[in-house]
């Protein structure tokens, strides 16, 4: 039979009211489905080089979080951007897609790291396997850069959360590079600066806020999914660049060794191995699915 494949945008609303952008990528032979969960300041695009390599043999579904790119931005007192609401919003689309959970992967990076594992937690059978990689499972404030360590400090937090605000394009300039040799530098398209661009700002809600409000339940939600670790059962596997910058790669390191999981340490790349090593996202994904 002959592959059909094609990435499409549109938008879902969930049974919350939450309304999320979202990429699909269809391949009448799929083998499996892949969900994939993007970071801070990503939108779905950050994806789509990675989803033409993994077309090819899945089904691939991407969205943007809440208060990133094109979805809903609601207010914090009507949605707390936490990683335990985000937990939500994963498992509200999973079933509003009708994604089946046996052949389900999700390939979760930076702020989607943490709520992939919270709701499987909760719900063991929602997906079958999970790629985690560039995020903080645990707290330990110590393997972060500066900013994000403050941001999980109130009395500085506020302080971070002006300056990214106030510099939007300095961040996105600079973002990607940082902690990268000249060598090991890589260019995101203009296209994709552009949605990032359009999708940082809102008129109550900016992306930066997102991260801020996400932050400051940030370490009550490592600290549940660490007291709660033994009670895992999905499989998971971890992805990490060896020269991370933002998060050091001594945190995937503690997370693979406390729950057996095999882990990848890319050499020369940092923070978006999604990004910088597209093709490595489908590789880690058909060797885990095997």
């Amino acid at each position: 039979m002959e592959e059909r494949s094609q990435l499409e945008v549109d938008y879902v609303e969930l049974k919350s009211g939450l309304k999320l952008r979202r990429m699909i990528g269809r391949n009448s032979n799929a083998k499996g489905i892949v969900l994939c969960l993007h970071g801070f300041p990503e939108t779905i695009y950050a994806w789509s080089g990675a989803a033409k390599f993994l077309v090819k043999e899945f089904e691939v579904h991407a969205f943007d979080w809440p208060g990133y790119g094109l979805s809903s931005r609601p207010s914090s007192d009507k949605f707390s951007y936490s990683p335990k609401d985000y937990a939500n919003v994963l498992k509200d689309y999973i079933q509003t897609a009708g994604l089946d959970s046996k052949r389900l992967l999700v390939y979760a990076t930076d702020i989607g790291g943490l709520p992939a594992l919270l709701l499987a937690l909760e719900e063991p059978h929602m997906m079958r396997k999970i790629i985690v990689g560039a995020f903080a499972p645990f707290d330990r404030p110590q393997y972060m850069y500066d900013n994000l360590r403050h941001l999980k400090l109130s009395g500085s937090a506020e302080k971070i959360r002006e300056y990214m605000n106030a510099n939007k394009r300095g961040i996105l300039e600079n973002i990607f590079r940082n902690g990268l040799a000249k060598e090991h530098q890589f260019e995101v398209s203009k296209e994709y600066k552009g949605d990032l661009s359009e999708g940082w700002d809102g008129p109550d809600m900016t992306s930066v806020d997102a991260f801020y409000h996400y932050y400051s339940f940030f370490t009550r939600d490592q600290n549940y999914f660490e007291a709660n670790l033994s009670r895992l059962k999905t499989p998971v596997k971890v992805v990490w660049g060896a020269i991370d910058f933002y998060i050091k790669k001594e945190m995937g390191i503690e997370l693979a060794e406390r729950i057996k999981a095999p882990i990848d340490l890319l050499d020369g790349v940092s923070h978006f191995p999604h990004l910088q090593d597209p093709k490595h996202v489908y590789e880690a994904v058909n060797s885990f699915v095997e």
